[in-house]
């Protein structure tokens, strides 16, 4: 089959490179399914009761957004590597990939919180959070662009000879998306760890998710580095590797991590786990049930001392149920009047009656 196309996009329709035809067409129905969930989000937003829940959906969607561009650079490796092409991947397939990590790692850390009864960040700190992690990256990828594509054009020539030294500066570059893609596969461990489990789901869908992303990020390294060169399919093979890692963890995105979800998104936490719960103090400085009162405890002792039962069976111990009970007072403890003795009034009555 022959197509009526430029050379540079001959792999998007050629019968004979069916990696591209295969590629385009996951591309293409993962773009589809994105905006099917972005739509689904926005509509679901008002059945979600929970509130932390609802702050997580500007998270979500900006993950979505970033999955989109993911599967749309895709075609930016299908077509052949030209002046146009080669800014786009160095600057979009790290910022991208940025983007959504991002996202993970600020859901992640929220989860932190959740799985404890705590309340966690609220969506304004998160949306700061994703655009300073973000932008780390995108810096990188600008100064790259802008200052050494800029003056070594011939980077972007696919007949130049340094190709070995081009695969590795797209590796370096990555450097920082692999440091999110560690701290959020920890975050997300950590995430997994507290008493609320229904929180533990999302922690795990984060986990399971990063996994399968870190097998293909090292597969698709390993191959464009090494393998390709010890099988003799380089560089006939480097764009086709990237293309297949972009579509491959894009469905990993959605189907590990987006569509479970949205799922439990709308669903009732049967084993609710109230906010605010937090152990503010440690648990020795914590009050157990009742109210203790060191001072009457002290004064019981010291009663018993003088008593002369010193012993230390005898001294009372502290009831935890001492301050529900109605203690009746066993002594009278009002202020008593002058009372005139019989004596002295007898006394007094004699004496007025002698006077007289």
């Amino acid at each position: 089959m022959s197509c009526n196309v430029g050379e540079d996009f001959i792999y998007l329709c050629s019968a004979q490179d069916a990696w591209g035809i295969v590629v385009e067409t996951l591309a293409a129905a993962g773009i589809v399914f994105t905006i099917a969930l972005m739509l689904s989000l926005l509509i679901v937003v008002r059945r979600i009761c929970d509130k932390a829940k609802r702050e997580l959906v500007p998270i979500q969607f900006t993950f979505l957004m970033g999955t989109l561009g993911i599967f749309g650079l895709t075609f930016a490796f299908i077509v052949r590597l030209n002046r146009t092409t080669c800014p786009t991947r160095f600057f979009l397939f790290g910022v991208l990939f940025a983007i959504c990590f991002a996202c993970l790692l600020v859901h992640a850390s929220k989860l932190v919180k959740l799985v404890r009864g705590c309340k966690g960040m609220s969506w304004w700190v998160m949306l700061i959070l994703l655009f300073a992690l973000s932008m780390v990256q995108i810096i990188i990828a600008i100064l790259y662009v802008a200052i050494f594509l800029g003056r070594n054009m011939d980077q972007c020539d696919r007949n130049t000879a340094d190709l070995r030294q081009r695969n590795i500066d797209f590796v370096l570059i990555l450097v920082y998306v692999m440091a999110l893609m560690a701290a959020t596969l920890l975050v997300s461990m950590i995430a997994m760890c507290g008493p609320c489990k229904h929180w533990k789901r999302h922690g795990a869908h984060i986990y399971i998710t990063m996994f399968f992303s870190i097998a293909i990020w090292v597969t698709w390294i390993v191959m464009l580095l090494r393998g390709n060169i010890s099988l003799g399919t380089d560089p006939e093979w480097d764009d086709p590797v990237r293309a297949i890692a972009l579509v491959a963890n894009g469905w990993v995105f959605l189907i590990l991590y987006m569509v479970p979800e949205l799922c439990l998104m709308t669903r009732h936490n049967a084993d609710c786990c109230k906010q605010g719960q937090c152990q503010s103090q440690p648990h020795l400085l914590r009050r157990t049930v009742g109210i203790e009162n060191r001072v009457f405890t002290q004064e019981d002792i010291s009663q018993v001392q003088d008593s002369g039962r010193s012993s230390p069976s005898s001294i009372p111990q502290y009831d935890a149920t001492l301050a529900l009970r109605d203690m009746e007072p066993s002594k009278e403890f009002s202020i008593p009047r002058p009372q005139p003795r019989p004596d002295a009034f007898l006394q007094y009555r004699t004496h007025d009656l002698s006077q007289m």
